[in-house]
């Protein structure tokens, strides 16, 4: 379902997930705040999505700046590169910038593939490690089951 580069440590790092989706409900689950909610860990993301543009994620009550970069690219509704730096943890937050791309392809089967590719993290170690393993995988299933089912990754 989702494949994942070999080490969380790689300087990049490469998440695929196919999705029962158009790309424009995809592109809308990752920049609208109502949806974010339900797959990423109950983050709030705030985006126009326009290049030069902000591109912030807050806690779930809105109090707290968990992510706050710059909109690098973007292609409505195939691409969206982000700036990355996570603020939640003062650990993460003390690590440069790194670079997420959302690429969305359409595929003739009448679903998408949605491949995340988190790279410029040779001098972030403890964000490569954070994010590594389950946590993109985590984020690319949560986003899946909102689309396909309406709710979020559920306890059996």
């Amino acid at each position: 379902m989702s494949a994942a580069s070999p080490s969380a440590a790689d300087s990049t790092q490469i998440h695929r997930i196919f999705i029962t989706a158009s790309p424009e409900a995809i592109w809308e689950a990752i920049t609208s705040p109502r949806l974010s909610a339900q797959y990423f860990y109950g983050a709030l993301v705030e985006t126009t999505g326009e290049v030069g543009t902000p591109f912030r994620y807050r806690s779930p009550d809105g109090a707290d700046l968990w992510g706050d970069e710059v909109v690098l690219e973007s292609h409505r509704p195939t691409r969206l590169v982000v700036g990355w730096r996570s603020l939640y943890d003062p650990s993460l937050a003390d690590e440069p910038t790194s670079r997420v791309t959302w690429e969305i392809e359409e595929l003739p089967e009448g679903f998408c593939q949605l491949t995340l590719t988190h790279d410029r993290l040779e001098n972030s170690p403890r964000t490569a490690a954070d994010v590594g393993g389950a946590g993109w995988m985590r984020v690319l299933s949560g986003l899946k089951s909102v689309l396909e089912t309406g709710s979020g990754l559920q306890k059996p």
